[in-house]
């Protein structure tokens, strides 16, 4: 992302700053997620090897923890740049055919993501109407599920935030 937009671009700052506070709010809990799963680690295996009473279903908190750290986190890389990206050949084109690829690139990802996110969304409603659980603590998966699709969002709108501000490049780039 390029940051705040213009001030000739209204519209474009106030959906980044909208954004921004989404994938804030998303981050902190992906982070206290993270925290959970160091915490966890670090009582399983003290109770371990220590007492010989490790915790209890702790293989499937840390995969439901996990999930929702990885879930929430994806609109703060995205916005920080963080994600992976191989653009050795794309710096070395002009500034329109960097924006028109850039364009279809984050509306291909809008679109992949809000493809996941309903498919997410639908995959909750069978593991709810399945009753599905982890294999040891018996934690319903549903929840996590639709957690995970719903982390979905502020990355479909970073996403299409970046595709608008690639358009807007793309048409004052003479």
């Amino acid at each position: 992302m390029s940051g705040v937009a213009s001030p000739g671009r209204p519209f474009l700052a106030r959906f980044e700053q909208f954004n921004r506070s989404m994938s804030a709010a998303a981050e902190a809990v992906a982070l206290a997620a993270i925290v959970f799963m160091v915490l966890l680690t670090c009582l399983d295996v003290t109770g371990a090897k220590l007492f010989l009473r490790p915790v209890p279903g702790a293989l499937d908190m840390m995969m439901m923890a996990q999930l929702v750290g990885v879930a929430f986190g994806g609109a703060a890389t995205m916005i920080e740049g963080r994600h992976i990206a191989v653009d050795f050949f794309v710096l070395l084109m002009p500034e329109r055919p960097r924006a028109a690829l850039a364009a279809v690139v984050h509306l291909a990802s809008f679109l992949l993501f809000a493809i996941v996110s309903w498919r997410l969304f639908a995959h909750g409603a069978d593991l709810q109407a399945g009753h599905e659980v982890t294999a040891t603590a018996a934690i319903p998966v549903a929840p996590f599920a639709y957690a995970a699709a719903l982390a979905m969002v502020p990355l479909c709108l970073v996403l299409l935030h970046a595709f608008l501000e690639s358009v807007e490049t793309f048409r004052h780039e003479s």
